[in-house]
C-alpha cells in the first residue's frame, strides 16, 4: 500500500467484527453497565460530599478513584454504543489522538491511586496513631496531583510519536475505540519506537505500582496477625478488601486483556475487543458496588438517604 503524505480526515472504527448479528444485544448490556458505573460513582462522590464524617484520607482517595472511573468509562462507552447502535464508525483524526491519549493517561491515574489506596490503608494499620499526622490534606493533594502529572507526562509521548509515522492508505482501526496499538498498527513506516515505549510504559507502571502494593499488604499482613484480638484482626481485614476487590479488577483485566492482544495470534479479533472493552468497563462498574456493600459508613448513608426518599414521597402522596 502507499503511504499518506497527509493524515485522513477521520477514522473508521471496525467495531467488534464477526458479532454484527448481535450487536442490539451486545448494546443493552454495555449501556446497563455504563448506566450502572455512572450511577454507582455519581452517588459514591454525592455521599461522600455531602457527609463530612467521609472527609478521611480513605474516602478522598475513594473520590479520586470515583472520578477517574467516569472519566475513563465516558472517553470510550459513548462511541461504542453509537457504533453497535447506529454504526457511526467515523472518529476524526484529532478525536482519536485525544481519545487514546486519555483512555491510557485515565488508566495510569486509576493504577496511581490505587497504590495511593494501599498505602493509606499500610498507614492506618501498621501506624495508626500517626495516621492522621503523617497523612495531611497537603500531602493527599500532593498524591492527586501527582498521579495526574504521572498519567499526563508518561502517556503524552504516544499521540506525538504517532504523529511523525507515515499511514498507508487505509483508514479503518481494527478495534472499537482508539487503543494505541490498534493506532500504531495503520503505519506503513517502522512504528518500533511506538511499540516499544507503549509496551515498556504500560509494564513499568503495572510492575513498579504492583511491587509497591504488594509489598505494602505484605508488612499490612504481618501488622495483621501480630494483633492477639480475633476481632481486632477481622477488622483490620475488612478495611482491606474492598482496596483488595477494587485492585484485582483493574489489573487483573488489564493484565488479561494486554496478554490476549499481544500474544493471541489465533485468538479472535471480537474476543481481543470485548476484552479491552470489559477491562475499561468493569473496574468502573465493580468499585462503587464494592465500596457501598464493604463499607459501613457509605452503606449508612445510602440507607439514609433511600429512607429520606421514601418519607418525601410518603408524605407528597398524603
Amino acid at each position: 500500500m502507499s503511504n499518506l503524505t497527509t493524515y485522513p480526515v477521520y477514522f473508521l472504527l471496525l467495531g467488534l467484527p464477526g458479532l454484527e448479528s448481535s450487536y442490539v444485544f451486545i448494546a443493552f448490556v454495555f449501556f446497563f453497565v455504563y448506566l450502572i458505573s455512572v450511577i454507582g460513582n455519581v452517588t459514591l462522590l454525592v455521599i461522600i460530599r455531602i457527609d463530612r464524617s467521609l472527609h478521611e484520607p480513605m474516602y478522598i482517595f475513594l473520590c479520586m478513584l470515583s472520578s477517574i472511573d467516569l472519566a475513563l468509562t465516558n472517553t470510550t462507552t459513548p462511541k461504542l454504543l453509537s457504533i453497535l447502535w447506529f454504526h457511526s464508525q467515523e472518529i476524526y483524526f484529532e478525536a482519536c489522538l485525544v481519545q487514546m491519549f486519555c483512555i491510557h493517561s485515565f488508566a495510569t491515574m486509576e493504577s496511581s491511586i490505587l497504590l495511593a489506596m494501599a498505602f493509606d490503608r499500610y498507614l492506618a494499620i501498621c501506624h495508626p496513631l500517626r495516621y492522621n499526622s503523617l497523612l495531611t490534606k497537603r500531602l493527599i493533594s500532593l498524591i492527586g496531583l501527582s498521579s495526574v502529572g504521572r498519567g499526563i507526562v508518561m502517556i503524552l509521548p504516544l499521540p506525538i510519536l504517532f504523529q511523525r509515522l507515515s499511514l498507508c492508505d487505509h483508514n479503518v482501526i481494527q478495534h472499537s475505540f482508539c487503543d494505541h496499538i490498534a493506532v500504531v498498527k495503520l503505519a506503513c513506516s517502522d512504528a518500533t519506537v511506538n511499540s516499544t515505549y507503549g509496551l515498556a510504559g504500560a509494564l513499568l507502571v503495572v510492575a513498579i505500582d504492583l511491587v509497591f502494593i504488594i509489598c505494602s499488604y505484605v508488612l499490612i499482613l504481618r501488622a495483621v496477625f501480630n494483633l492477639a484480638s480475633t476481632e481486632a484482626r477481622s477488622k483490620a481485614l475488612s478495611t482491606c478488601a474492598s482496596h483488595f476487590c477494587a485492585m484485582l479488577a483493574f489489573y487483573g483485566t488489564v493484565v488479561l486483556s494486554s496478554v490476549v492482544q499481544r500474544f493471541g495470534k489465533t485468538v479472535p479479533a471480537y474476543i481481543v475487543i470485548l476484552l479491552a472493552n470489559i477491562y475499561l468497563m468493569f473496574p468502573p462498574l465493580i468499585n462503587p458496588i464494592v465500596y457501598g456493600a464493604n463499607t459501613r459508613q457509605i452503606r449508612n448513608r445510602i440507607k439514609r438517604l433511600f429512607c429520606w426518599s421514601i418519607h418525601d414521597e410518603v408524605q407528597i402522596l398524603k
